[in-house]
């Protein structure tokens, strides 16, 4: 029986997802968007888990990086979710990011069993996964560690593989086997033998186990990571959903995966009292981990001729081709096999075969320090979001709209004036030592040196065009003096 077995999910939302851009990027990474439906992938990602028969859910945890913390608050806050937020102050891998998981799981002295997820893939049939999931619940209940393998229908190259062994345990379940190695991404013809040997599955990150024994496990294979993990955890704080690791300790953690640290191990284990069993559970559901835009194509629903768009898109005489439009028009005539990407500031155009090599363009961009390699043009904020409509040498225009009841900071810039136009909405406006009331078509001017501050008091979202001009426009161009979000 499932039903006493509590499972804590735990969606592990690192990686910047560079493959896909220009949606993707370093500032909203892949995870954050909705590429397969209304959902962000990270929400599918919650969504999906909710209803597993058999077992009990415990609100989702959520391990990011600080800078995404208000993003994913909201986006958990949209699926009426009250979850936990860990945040790393910067990217540790998965280990480390699993084990602040089960440091806070464990913190009230509970000892459920993680459903380990990454944030960023894709599943269409969840049916099939939540079957699993509570075929893996009573493995992991039982001091498993399990790992899902995804049921192989091509000869995959740009995935790692498992090795599946014996059927696992006394009796043995139906599906479940020992896992007998983990082997890295191979070359064509090892995929092939692989396809062909009929042992073999696709890694998919996917991970169940009770907190205690992870931590068990870790303290075995990788008792430093525990350890800085350990201290940087102690030494930590709550703040609402916020879970806040020190940044200094957290500093001293090394960085390495799941599979690296513990599950490499634990194949390779002939001890069964040093390490838990390793098991692993093949897995039919759709999945994808949407590495690239070919990968995409491969599970968005098609046109008779292979075709997908999105977005203000016409094609003609067009095959297998994947076409996506934030805003403008893109019309393709005759292609086959192409990928294009249309954004507010970029425009992608890959043949379908060639997507992997998207990451090179980002690498290029990020060495030329252009914009376009890590930020959209529309930029969010826990408070709403801004998008920079024109720039030039002395002057930036934004469309600003902020949500109800949000409040940027109290600030000041050394080298801008700025110019805010109420466009709807109402603005409560403080400038220097005076406050006041923005209402649609008003505006005020706020002079270099100023104090001043932001806020929408309204119900309805405020919608205003801000004009910067001055000697230097840079987001740094900022002292705070107050902020309600902590920044």
């Amino acid at each position: 029986m499932t039903s006493s077995i509590l499972i804590q999910p735990v969606v592990l939302s690192g990686g910047s997802g560079t493959r896909l851009w220009p949606l993707s990027r370093e500032k909203y990474p892949k995870q954050l968007l909705s590429l397969v439906g209304q959902d962000s992938l990270l929400q599918a990602t919650v969504r999906r888990v909710v209803g597993t028969p058999g077992v009990t859910l415990t609100a989702p945890m959520v391990v990011c990086n600080e800078e995404y913390r208000f993003v994913i608050a909201e986006q958990l806050r949209l699926l009426q979710q009250e979850g936990t937020v860990v945040l790393e102050p910067f990217g540790r891998n998965t280990a480390p990011a699993l084990t602040l998981a089960a440091l806070d799981a464990i913190k009230n002295e509970a000892d459920p069993v993680l459903l380990v997820m990454p944030a960023d893939h894709v599943i269409t049939n969840v049916a099939a996964f939540q079957a699993v999931v509570s075929q893996g619940a009573v493995l992991a209940q039982a001091g498993a560690v399990v790992t899902f393998g995804i049921t192989p229908d091509t000869p995959e190259t740009g995935y790692g593989y498992i090795q599946a062994g014996d059927a696992f345990g006394s009796p043995p379940d139906a599906t479940a086997r020992s896992i007998k190695r983990f082997v890295e991404k191979p070359d064509l013809a090892t995929a092939q033998a692989y396809l062909a040997a009929g042992n073999y599955l696709w890694n998919s990150g996917l991970f169940m186990m009770r907190a205690s024994v992870w931590l068990a496990a870790l303290s075995h294979c990788r008792a430093d990571i525990l350890a800085a993990c350990q201290q940087a955890w102690n030494a930590g704080k709550t703040d609402g959903e916020f879970v806040r690791i020190d940044k200094d300790l957290f500093a001293l953690c090394p960085s390495d995966s799941i599979d690296y640290a513990v599950m490499e191990r634990i194949a390779a284990n002939t001890l069964a009292t040093e390490l838990p069993a390793g098991v692993v559970l093949p897995l039919k559901a759709g999945w994808s981990d949407v590495g690239a835009w070919d990968a995409l194509w491969q599970v968005l629903p098609k046109d008779e001729h292979g075709n997908v768009s999105q977005g203000d898109v016409m094609l003609q005489d067009c095959e297998n081709t994947l076409a996506l439009s934030e805003g403008r028009l893109v019309a393709c005539v005759g292609v086959s096999n192409l990928v294009v990407v249309e954004t507010a500031d970029a425009i992608l155009v890959s043949h379908k075969d060639k997507t992997q090599g998207v990451k090179n363009i980002v690498d290029r961009l990020r060495q030329q320090k252009r914009a376009e390699g890590s930020i959209h043009r529309k930029v969010f904020r826990p408070w709403g979001w801004y998008d920079g409509v024109d720039t030039g040498e002395r002057f930036r225009v934004k469309r600003i709209v902020v949500k109800p009841g949000g409040t940027l900071s109290l600030q000041m810039h050394h080298h801008r004036a700025e110019h805010w136009i109420v466009v709807s909405g109402t603005a409560k406006v403080t400038k220097g030592n005076e406050s006041f009331l923005l209402s649609e078509n008003q505006s005020t001017f706020i002079p270099l040196g100023t104090t001043h501050r932001l806020e929408n008091p309204g119900r309805v979202a405020l919608e205003m065009i801000e004009v910067q001009s001055g000697s230097y426009l840079g987001e740094d161009d900022i002292v705070r003096f107050e902020d309600v979000y902590g920044r």
